[in-house]
């Protein structure tokens, strides 16, 4: 019997996800159910009360396929970026949890902008319209902010439901709601020129930290026993790159998943001009996660093909010749690797999907995905960030191997590819890291590597041209600075 058992909860966009590995990363036991979406123009919602009752039984199913007399010794959980909902006192929601890309209060982030640019500034980034400050100012302009009314992130329901109680919320996912995490505090000041009760908003504690046991209702309906220790987890992003293992200055993650976010690791704070990169606090050592999520990615392929077979699209785009060029976004707005709320996707190279062929058009969105992701490496290069060190891909995009080869290809770099980094595997290993007091020998035990990938140097010169032409589209669009798209043109020139 393994010595203790770790498990990691994830709160995606379509799922709720629970992993249990022990304590070398072998995975014992893993449960997932579906949640649901309500979409409508820049509206996305989805039913908070829906992350508790999802993740019980994800819990409950894993923790049943576990030897008898398994030893748990700690739980975390990570979810959505900017995703958050109000609750009453008592913690039952009040409103729909309003999604990491819900852009309803996107009018109103200027204003929050505004209120808080010197903290902003200091902090490396700009406020963005689907970030949750904005959306808490929107709620406190529908009259929403009485009664005592809480703010919680995704997560903080989940923790609250193991704890039987209100817990802390950990500051990575307070990042977007205005935490101040060079001071570690909520912003008074700023909340006050926006008319907002810092009394709203929860306390909050470190990544990593304990923030306290699994109760006893929580370990009658979820199996995990009580005394668990709980610990704060970090947004999906930030999880992924725990699970690929990604901890040391000059790594990076790139997570593929409904839209595509990627996390490095660096020995200070960068400041983006551009607003579209973001840090994070490590919770180990005095480091920090940059990065940032796009708007686009494999989200891409089941919005544009819905119920196609993947699979037989993969196959036939692996025999293509040539593959069209497109800038993928299927919704509004893009975040990342640059901003522009106005951003719509776009074929650069004719017609639209009909007029390709499903073969095509599969493969323009993949290469426009791979286009998109060195874009981002580009940005944070400009940015100051090393990005010299060694590159994984995790996320759903990460089973399909063709792919990985081509984003291989255009980045030209090499890429390992862990052999179980779902965002929950990454939360098991923090959970492991403080409850030992070592993340860094944690992920070293528990990360294991599947494969590793190297740019073929033939076909990586092929595809280059059209890069360059994927950098000019942007730009003519107005979207993506001419600047960046020069530094872009140099890295690629070296």
């Amino acid at each position: 019997m393994p010595d203790r058992i770790w498990i990691g909860v994830d709160l995606g966009t379509q799922s709720v996800r629970a992993i249990a590995v022990d304590s070398s990363g072998v995975q014992l036991a893993m449960a997932t159910r579906p949640l649901v979406s309500v979409r409508d123009g820049r509206r996305h919602e989805q039913d908070p009360a829906s992350w508790w009752a999802r993740a019980v039984e994800v819990l409950a199913e894993t923790t049943a396929a576990l030897p008898a007399g398994a030893r748990i010794g700690g739980i975390a959980v990570c979810g959505t970026s900017g995703t958050v909902a109000l609750t009453g006192p008592d913690g039952t929601p009040r409103t729909p949890g309003l999604m990491y890309d819900d852009t309803r209060a996107g009018d109103l982030a200027a204003r929050v902008q505004e209120a808080g640019a010197a903290l902003w500034e200091r902090l490396g980034y700009r406020m963005q319209p689907a970030w949750a400050l904005p959306k808490l100012l929107w709620w406190r302009e529908q009259g929403l902010l009485r009664d005592g009314a809480r703010l919680v992130h995704q997560t903080d329901l989940v923790t609250a439901g193991l704890a039987g109680r209100p817990v802390a919320a950990d500051s990575s996912h307070a990042l977007k709601t205005g935490y101040d995490l060079l001071d570690r505090r909520w912003p008074v000041d700023v909340l006050q020129e926006l008319g907002i009760d810092p009394g709203v908003l929860p306390e909050v504690v470190a990544a990593g930290a304990v923030l306290g046991e699994v109760g006893a209702a929580a370990a009658d309906s979820t199996g995990v026993p009580a005394g668990t220790p709980i610990v704060a987890g970090m947004t999906d992003g930030c999880a992924a790159q725990l699970a690929a293992g990604a901890l040391a200055p000059g790594e990076w993650n790139s997570v593929l998943g409904t839209t595509l976010a990627l996390k490095g690791v660096t020995r200070h704070l960068l400041r983006d001009a551009t607003g579209a990169v973001y840090s994070h606090r490590a919770p180990h050592g005095d480091l920090w996660l940059p990065g940032g999520a796009s708007s686009t990615g494999a989200g891409a392929l089941t919005e544009l093909f819905p119920g196609a077979d993947l699979d037989a699209l993969t196959d036939a785009a692996r025999r293509l010749r040539s593959v069209p060029l497109c800038y993928p976004l299927t919704g509004h707005g893009e975040r990342f690797p640059f901003v522009a709320p106005e951003a719509r996707g776009f074929w650069i190279d004719g017609g639209v999907e009909r007029e390709l062929g499903p073969d095509a058009g599969y493969a323009a969105v993949c290469l426009g995905v791979a286009h998109l992701e060195r874009l981002c490496f580009d940005l944070l290069d400009d940015a100051g960030a090393d990005v010299s060190g060694r590159v994984s891909f995790t996320g759903g995009g990460a089973r399909n191997a063709w792919w990985n080869q081509l984003r291989c290809d255009v980045l030209g770099v090499p890429v390992r590819v862990p052999e179980n980094a779902e965002p929950a595997v990454g939360m098991a290993v923090l959970a492991a890291g403080t409850v030992d007091g070592d993340l860094l020998g944690a992920a070293a035990r528990m990360v294991r590597v599947r494969t590793e990938l190297h740019p073929d140097p033939a076909r990586a010169a092929a595809l280059a041209p059209g890069y360059d032409r994927f950098l000019s589209a942007l730009t003519s669009h107005g979207w993506l600075d001419s600047r960046i798209a020069a530094h872009a043109r140099r890295r690629a020139a070296a």
